[in-house]
C-alpha cells in the first residue's frame, strides 16, 4: 500500500511531507563529519534509527529553549562558545557585540583550541532577557559553531 503524502509549503520555502502516521518528513543537509559523530552517538545510545535520534535531539533542544525563555529578572550565568577565528569579520563582530553589553559582562576568557578554533567563556550578571539577547546575537553569527547559555538566579 502506497503511503499518502500531503505537501505543504512553509515560509522558509521548504516542503514538509505528512505521512498517514502523523509524522512529517523533512530533509536536512549536514557536514559529513557532523553526521558521522551523530551516527556514532545514536548507535552507542541504542536508537533504532537516525530519525529517532533526531527527534530526541530536537525535543531536548526545545525543552532547553523553552526553559531559558521562561527565566526572568536578575540572573548570573555564562555563555560559552566555540568559533572559527579565521571567518572574515567574525572576531570584530564578536567584540562589537560584547562591547554593547559591557554593563553585564563581569569577565571573559579566551582559549585557542587549534589553528582555527577558539573557545570563549563570558561571565555575566544582569537581566535575563538581555543575557538571552546577547547569547542569541552570538548564535546568529556565521562561523560560530557552538553556543551554550547557562543561567541561575542572582540571589542565593
Amino acid at each position: 500500500m502506497e503511503e499518502k503524502k500531503n505537501e505543504h509549503k512553509h515560509e522558509g520555502g521548504y516542503e514538509l511531507h505528512e505521512g498517514e502516521h502523523g509524522l512529517t518528513r523533512i530533509g536536512v543537509s549536514l557536514p559529513a563529519n557532523l553526521l558521522e559523530k551523530f551516527d556514532s552517538i545514536i548507535r552507542s545510545r541504542g536508537y533504532s534509527s537516525r530519525s529517532e535520534g533526531i527527534r530526541d535531539a530536537i525535543r531536548a533542544y526545545i525543552v532547553e529553549y523553552e526553559w531559558m525563555r521562561g527565566e526572568s529578572g536578575d540572573q548570573i550565568g555564562t555563555i560559552t562558545y566555540i568559533y572559527d577565528h579565521s571567518q572574515r569579520g567574525l572576531v570584530s563582530e564578536l567584540m562589537d557585540i560584547q562591547h554593547h553589553y559591557l554593563d553585564m559582562i563581569k569577565s571573559s576568557t579566551h582559549i585557542h583550541l587549534d589553528e582555527e578554533n577558539c573557545f570563549e567563556v563570558i561571565v555575566l550578571k544582569g537581566d535575563a532577557n538581555r543575557i538571552r539577547e546577547l547569547a542569541e546575537n552570538i548564535m546568529r553569527l556565521r562561523g560560530v559553531k557552538h553556543v551554550k547559555l547557562t543561567t541561575t538566579h542572582g540571589r542565593i
